[in-house]
């Protein structure tokens, strides 16, 4: 894994670098990612993210030779620390208060699909077919959090389909269903997703991690629920900065420059 900030964007990058296993996933690289993204959530001069992969592959999901084959024989308590590992990935993401970009820059598979839907943006390639594979191994397809996350990505019929088949769909079709936010050409992929995350990262920061924690709380909440959360949220960024620097910069016909 690689990880590399841009002080100028205020992005940071992380590539996962095994691109001869197609960046198949390792016990490490897990660790490595959960405690990167729980770092990049308070990172001084992060304000935006970009995960993607090395080579012709995203990821494709738990090494079978390093992760799965080594799982085999394990004791329950020995494999539930596994799996809430990766989920614990996951939960980090999803807490992170940076805006993540996924660039898919090519296959999209099982522990992979459901790092691409812990995004909040995603940008693929037209080669980014994916697949949520873990019923083809004879596991639950509702792993990682991936039966929370793709149907609020895509509907419930989308996602009971993708779960319980583990088939690929390709980029087009992701698209059309909303699993992906645009597809590119390959060369242009990275490209794309660095120009989204600037615009992010050029954003009110607060304010977007207010917006990624009300996606995620309100989730559970009954409407009028959500709109008190909401109304209480938003009179507390009232006060801030952000919100005089707009004022500002709209009174002075200029772009605003967010804190």
């Amino acid at each position: 894994m690689i990880n590399k900030l841009d002080n100028k964007t205020s992005v940071a990058t992380i590539t996962l670098n095994r691109p001869e296993r197609l960046n198949a996933l390792t016990f490490e690289v897990y660790t490595q990612l959960r405690d990167k993204f729980r770092a990049l959530d308070t990172e001084s001069g992060v304000r935006a993210i970009i995960i993607t992969g090395a080579g012709r592959a995203f990821c494709s999901g738990g090494d079978v030779e390093d992760i799965i084959g080594a799982l085999l024989g394990r004791d329950l308590k020995a494999l539930h620390e596994f799996t809430r590992l990766t989920c614990d990935l996951i939960l980090a993401m999803r807490r992170c208060r940076r805006p993540i970009v996924g660039a898919l820059n090519g296959t999209v598979a099982g522990a992979g699909a459901v790092i691409a839907a812990a995004c909040d943006i995603r940008i693929a390639a037209e080669s980014a077919k994916i697949a949520f594979l873990f019923t083809k191994v004879g596991l639950s397809g509702a792993d990682m959090g991936a039966a929370w996350l793709l149907p609020r990505i895509v509907g419930y019929g989308h996602a009971s389909q993708m779960l319980l088949t583990g088939e690929f769909v390709d980029a087009k079709r992701a698209y059309e269903i909303g699993l992906y936010n645009r597809v590119v050409p390959q060369a242009e992929v990275l490209t794309v997703a660095r120009a989204v995350a600037k615009t992010l990262a050029r954003g009110p920061s607060t304010a977007l991690g207010v917006t990624k924690q009300a996606l995620e709380t309100e989730a559970t909440l009954d409407f009028e629920a959500a709109l008190a959360y909401e109304a209480e949220a938003q009179a507390k960024l009232m006060q801030g900065s952000n919100f005089t620097e707009a004022h500002a910069a709209f009174q002075a016909k200029r772009e605003p420059k967010f804190t």
